[in-house]
């Protein structure tokens, strides 16, 4: 991998040398949750972590998932879809974590103090990560990668705000936390 450029192969390539990602994909996709995908840290981390040279696994904390259910948005549905994750991905000795994307507007102003709006589907919910080449996922049923902004930054260490979530001070803080673990990283 060329530190500025980074294809979609090359990406689920590294991304899948973590095991646990692997087990996750082969696993959720058995569940037929809907608009399912694996994102966030397991994914770029892997990135960031292979370039360092570093195991891809390295400082991820958990594997999140997000779907989109709109038909039932009561927290006793998306309990059962986590109970349901859970129960499929016990022995991977992982935390997952699991959140339907229709529900989020329901409870992240009371838990965050900040507006959000309601979402359409489960890209939405990755489109809303502050830093944005770090909005990455995969399609849990298609395997396809999702990466609205390209990979070029992801590959070359730049963090820059996502305009759709143009909080500065929170994403100055998240950008040295993630410079804290991969130095090489800069903001643009």
């Amino acid at each position: 991998m060329h530190p500025a450029s980074l294809s979609s192969a090359e990406f689920l390539a590294i991304a899948l040398r973590n095991p646990v990602n692997t087990e996750l994909l082969h696993r959720l996709r058995d569940l037929r949750i809907p608009q399912c995908h694996l994102t966030a840290g397991c994914l770029f981390q892997a990135i960031w972590n292979y370039r360092s040279g570093t195991p891809v696994d390295w400082g991820v904390n958990d594997y999140d998932v997000f779907y989109f259910d709109d038909s039932d948005l009561t927290e006793e549905a998306e309990d059962r879809v986590i109970q349901l994750v859970s129960e499929a991905t016990a022995d991977l000795g992982a935390k997952v974590e699991v959140r339907n994307q229709a529900r989020v507007h329901l409870w992240y102003e009371r838990r965050f103090n900040a507006p959000y709006p309601q979402l359409r589907n489960a890209r939405d919910g990755i489109d809303r990560y502050l830093v944005a080449c770090t909005r990455v996922g995969v399609d849990v049923a298609s395997g396809e990668l999702y990466a609205p902004d390209g990979l070029e930054d992801l590959a070359a260490g730049v963090l820059r705000i996502n305009p759709l979530y143009p909080d500065t001070r929170q994403f100055e803080a998240k950008a040295r936390s993630y410079q804290d673990r991969w130095p090489w990283l800069r903001t643009g």
